[in-house]
């Protein structure tokens, strides 16, 4: 069996550098796949090598990505038959109330404003981790 894959969609730089940060400093060993826009995004979960391409454990999707936005990646991760029971969380900076309404309308799993703190991050990656990454049963991993 493959190694289980976190899907990071983020085009941030510094945003990236502080979840892989806080994911080593939890000593998550899933393998981290980057995608810094939308379009990349999708080209990796449905691109003509996808079907190759196992189905990542977690997607950490942000909202505000260039190309694509975010809540166009999630409506299409929603409307695949392949994807649809993906463990989808929004991972933005965004308070804005209709982007937390859009996001749960659109199916995400989970809506996390990222925090300014570092430490109340890496607390909150801690979280995810143990609830999306060791606790959650989802129907892909019934195979």
């Amino acid at each position: 069996m493959s190694k289980k894959v976190i899907l990071l969609v983020e085009d941030n730089p510094d945003d990236e550098l502080l979840t892989m940060r806080a994911l080593k400093k939890n000593n998550v060993i899933n393998d981290i796949v980057l995608c810094r826009n939308g379009v990349e995004a999708i080209d990796y979960l449905f691109g003509k090598n996808s079907d190759e391409t196992d189905l990542p454990q977690l997607i950490l999707l942000d909202l505000k990505l260039p190309k694509i936005d975010g809540l166009e990646v999630l409506r299409k991760i929603r409307t695949s038959e392949r994807t649809r029971f993906l463990p989808v969380v929004v991972l933005t900076s965004s308070k804005e109330e209709r982007d937390i309404v859009e996001s749960y309308k659109l199916g995400a799993n989970s809506y996390i404003q990222k925090p300014v703190d570092f430490s109340q991050f890496v607390e909150a990656v801690k979280q995810l981790q143990l609830y999306w990454l060791v606790m959650n049963v989802s129907p892909l991993n019934m195979k």
